[in-house]
């Protein structure tokens, strides 16, 4: 095993101690000099940060936009791919293409089709609508970057969910029946609490992939326009390669580590609700 705890520790655990051991201090790596101790105060800092706190609120906001309407149309369209019917196979497939498609090429398509000239400003041209600025407006910039990544995300889920559904005996689909369940009946006692599982999985790994959004952003908007759609990890990266702050971009990292840290909890006792 030797190998591989080496890997871990040199490439995985050490950077991450020295994150943390930089969010302490003031650092760039443009000066000379060795990281300055300053304590508390990039955490501190980041409290009064109007930015700071915009980003956080961007990425609850992004978050909870995705997450629903990505679990939920992915276990109707599992169900569906759970359903023996001629070119099942097919359908499975297609549905699972967007996942394993690069997300920065994903969202070079989808910008060009969020374009003045785009796919989306043609289609609106055919019924007598105007363009619109998709990703250019304040106010819809955000919930552009949410559609793409909705349907970038519909494959996996959608995986994950059937395997959930295979899972399930059809014993207890047969019982319902014969006790005089109906469809919604089976759904909500037979396959949402043998689904449990997997759902709690599902949003788990959405709810930390989702916070930590950053190339969508990076290619669809560049966190503008006006910051609505700037994210902690795009805050992250301007702070440290743009201004080059390292200690200040380490402590929005140890920050969002946390907020991410407690989203996930929220997600697994939900699920574990009765």
């Amino acid at each position: 095993m030797a190998p591989a705890v080496l890997y871990v520790v040199v490439f995985q655990l050490a950077p991450v101690v020295y994150g943390f051991v930089l969010s302490f201090t003031q650092y760039s790596p443009l000066q000379r000099g060795a990281p300055t101790f300053i304590g508390l105060e990039n955490y501190l800092s980041l409290a009064a940060d109007a930015d700071f706190r915009n980003a956080l609120w961007v990425t609850l906001r992004y978050t909870l936009q995705v997450l629903p309407a990505t679990v939920v149309i992915a276990l109707v369209l599992a169900m569906l791919a759970n359903r023996p019917f001629r070119g099942v196979g097919i359908f499975r497939s297609a549905l699972y293409i967007p996942h394993i498609v690069s997300l920065t090429a994903v969202s070079m398509i989808w910008l060009w089709m969020y374009s003045q000239n785009g796919l989306f400003n043609e289609m609106l041209g055919t019924v007598g609508l105007g363009p619109q600025r998709w990703l250019n407006d304040p106010e819809t910039a955000l919930n552009g970057v949410t559609a793409m990544r909705i349907w970038k995300a519909l494959g996996s889920n959608m995986v994950l969910l059937l395997a959930g559904l295979q899972t399930i005996p059809k014993e207890l689909y047969e019982a319902a029946g014969i006790d005089g369940a109906g469809r919604w009946q089976r759904f909500r006692h037979v396959t949402l609490p043998g689904l449990r599982p997997m759902l709690v999985y599902v949003i788990a790994m959405d709810v930390i992939y989702l916070s930590q959004s950053f190339a969508e952003i990076f290619v669809l908007t560049s966190g503008g326009p006006l910051d609505s759609t700037t994210t902690v990890n795009y805050l992250i990266y301007t702070e440290a390669f743009d201004y080059s702050s390292m200690g200040s971009a380490s402590a929005m990292a140890f920050v969002l580590f946390a907020f991410i840290a407690g989203l996930t909890l929220i997600a697994l006792r939900a699920g574990r609700e009765r």
